[in-house]
């Protein structure tokens, strides 16, 4: 009996990766808490203390009502590694159990790791950053691409691209996101931007919202743009003054290594006789 079947999303979606034929005990037996040790390919890397103290407080009571997933461990073979139900054991070593219940699998690091992305993805008990790495890892270590991650996790392409980019952003912004202080969707705004660091301080020091952190962004934009536009009165001058002495519009632009270009737009064959013929005069 696989006793993961017939369960609301999380149960189908482990279900479906365990498989009966995978299963080599049944969900009764019990091994010491002692005895099982942490998934090296676990993405969740932050457990929330209060939650996890009201799961302690649950299985006092209750007892563990889902058995963890496990392996045998690589490393002894007397333990075993943990695949699923990370946050169970911890709560079940605070309750002061001494033993679990388990389910034993025969699983690879690949369905290791995927057993761990779904469990965790589908409670929605991943930041983003862990999500992003878990995804980061699929590819990585065992090249999936973008689709098929988005294929096996049941989400959209969009949404694990976007996850996948929160990976680009500076360490400091990341730790943000990671303690809770960012949200994804302001995390979203600041991938690309060069002052991420600075703007994500201000959204959390002035505890802007998603749409008023976009309208920053945008102000912003608006406003360099508009700085950009203004041309160095100089360099108007210059621009006057060759249009003056040649009857032809000339347009400079300069950039910051004062590296630039000059550009003539002249109406008809005569105005460019006439830029050719003061060129050729003069050099």
């Amino acid at each position: 009996m696989n006793p993961f079947k017939n369960k609301k999303g999380l149960g189908r979606g482990l279900s479906s990766l365990i498989g009966d034929a995978d299963i080599k005990t049944s969900s009764k037996n019990k091994v010491l808490v002692s005895s099982l040790e942490r998934n090296k390919y676990q993405p969740r890397k932050v457990f929330d203390a209060e939650n996890l103290n009201e799961l302690s407080n649950s299985i006092k009571e209750r007892g563990i009502i889902q058995p963890i997933v496990v392996r045998k461990s690589k490393n002894d073979p007397e333990k075993f590694e943990i695949i699923a139900g990370e946050r169970r054991w911890l709560a079940a070593q605070n309750a002061g159990l001494h033993e679990v219940p388990v389910v034993i699998v025969n699983a690879d690091d690949l369905k290791s790791l995927e057993f761990a992305i779904v469990e965790n993805v589908q409670r929605k008990d991943l930041n983003p950053i862990e999500e992003a790495q878990g995804y980061q890892r699929l590819i990585d270590e065992f090249n999936y691409d973008q689709d098929k991650v988005a294929k096996f996790i049941g989400k959209s392409r969009a949404h694990v691209t976007n996850c996948l980019r929160l990976l680009t952003l500076p360490k400091e912004v990341i730790s943000f996101i990671e303690e809770g202080k960012l949200t994804q969707g302001h995390a979203k705004i600041l991938v690309g931007l060069n002052n991420s660091y600075l703007l994500s301080k201000k959204i959390i020091d002035q505890k802007l919202s998603v749409r008023q952190t976009e309208n920053l962004i945008r102000a912003l934009k608006l406003t360099k743009k508009i700085k950009s536009q203004i041309k160095d009165p100089n360099l108007k001058s210059l621009e006057d003054s060759l249009r003056e002495k040649l009857g032809i519009n000339v347009f400079i632009q300069n950039k910051k290594n004062n590296s630039g270009n000059i550009s003539f737009n002249y109406k008809d064959l005569d105005q460019l006789n006439r830029l050719i013929m003061v060129i050729k005069a003069n050099y």
